[in-house]
């Protein structure tokens, strides 16, 4: 709900504010830019200014602004809000007038919070606003006051220089602002895991490159086409940042690991991802490797072939999801859109072995990799090409 004649949202950040002041100055600065850049790709007119530790977004279309913020990670809450005089007859006049649009039976609250020289408190706020509302729809029907759990909420914000009136706070994904960490390669499949992982790495303020393994005759157009769709559906929280998509054609590499392994099968093939992510980190300025992987979800993910695999690259290999249950990874992956996209048929053939390693011995794992693999990989990252995310 949107109180009448509102012309700005008001934006909240959490974990920013709990960093020194030149730390936080610097992310609010960040996630301004993100929210601009946000806002321009969405073709949404705005001016975005910083300041009290709250970002306020300025505009026609308050409704769009506020879903576009909500999108931007760092940010808490959104609340499309009317602008008036920092004064109790200006606060009054807005929470009468809001309340005659939007209250139309129920109980109702006032929740206040000021900041600043006025003279009048926050519990003068909340009894005085409450009058207002009262008197502003007495006559047609009988309102009530029920401060612990009311149908209606009437929220002020008041500092010195204005005070917002507004009726909800849009929940946002939290977390950092996008670029205040350095860049990550994300490893990106297409299924469901590993976009959550993506989604999870950028909300903690890390900017991903995502990787695409083309598998060759293990793949197909349906496979990738299913990848390049949910990266496409992650670009919507990148705040316009680009998402183009490394896609290396993995083909020959994947047929010799096939051709030359067994029970290690999975284990020699997550070591080629990680060698293909690492090299194409050190090209492009990315510090780590995002993957999917969740503890025990798969017969190649357990503890043991984790240790038995993650010496494949000097890189860091961050796993989002190491903890999580699989109802839990698709549940987000249904909020964040990506879930439809990952659970269609791509047709493909699976690469493991009937029989898999699950308890793997590291030098058994190192020993079964093909001697002629780290060419194959060479020369992969070397022909891949970038696909651009429409």
């Amino acid at each position: 709900m949107i109180p009448p004649g509102a012309d700005t949202v008001l934006v909240r950040h959490g974990d920013v504010g709990s960093k020194s002041a030149k730390v936080q100055s610097d992310m609010e600065r960040v996630l301004r830019e993100n929210l601009e850049r946000t806002l321009e790709s969405r073709d949404i007119e705005a001016a975005v200014d910083v300041r009290w530790a709250r970002i306020f977004a300025r505009g026609d279309d308050v409704d769009a602004i506020a879903d576009a913020a909500t999108d931007a990670f760092g940010v808490v809450s959104a609340s499309p809000c009317l602008v008036v005089d920092p004064s109790m007859r200006g606060i009054r006049r807005a929470l009468a007038n809001t309340a005659r649009e939007h209250y139309d039976g129920g109980a109702f609250a006032v929740e206040a919070r000021r900041a600043g020289s006025h003279d009048f408190t926050s519990q003068d706020i909340g009894r005085d606003g409450g009058e207002a509302v009262w008197e502003a729809v007495e006559n047609d029907f009988q309102p009530e006051v029920d401060l612990d759990d009311p149908d209606i909420t009437f929220f002020v914000e008041c500092r010195d220089d204005a005070a917002y009136v507004f009726l909800e706070k849009r929940d946002g994904p939290g977390g950092l602002p996008l670029g205040t960490q350095r860049p990550l390669v994300a490893l990106v499949s297409g299924g469901i895991d590993s976009p959550v992982a993506a989604y999870e790495a950028m909300k903690r303020g890390a900017p991903v490159i995502p990787v695409y393994l083309d598998l060759g005759p293990y793949g197909g157009p349906d496979h990738e086409a299913r990848a390049i769709e949910t990266v496409r559906r992650l670009s919507a929280y990148a705040s316009g940042r680009d998402l183009t998509v490394h896609r290396v054609p993995t083909g020959p590499a994947v047929e010799r690991v096939v051709e030359a392994t067994g029970a290690e099968r999975m284990l020699v093939y997550r070591r080629l991802m990680y060698r293909i992510a690492e090299a194409v980190a050190e090209e492009a300025g990315a510090v780590g490797v995002v993957t999917g992987e969740a503890l025990g979800q798969k017969s190649s993910q357990t503890a043991a072939n984790f240790a038995a695999v993650d010496d494949a690259t000097t890189l860091p290999i961050h796993r989002p999801l190491f903890t999580r249950d699989k109802q839990d990874i698709v549940s987000q992956a249904r909020d964040i859109g990506t879930f439809d996209t990952a659970t269609v048929n791509a047709g493909c053939n699976r690469i493991a072995p009937d029989y898999p390693e699950t308890n793997a011995d590291p030098a058994a794992v190192r020993a079964a990799v093909p001697d002629d693999l780290p060419c194959l990989i060479e020369t992969a990252v070397e022909d891949r090409d970038l696909v651009e995310v429409p």
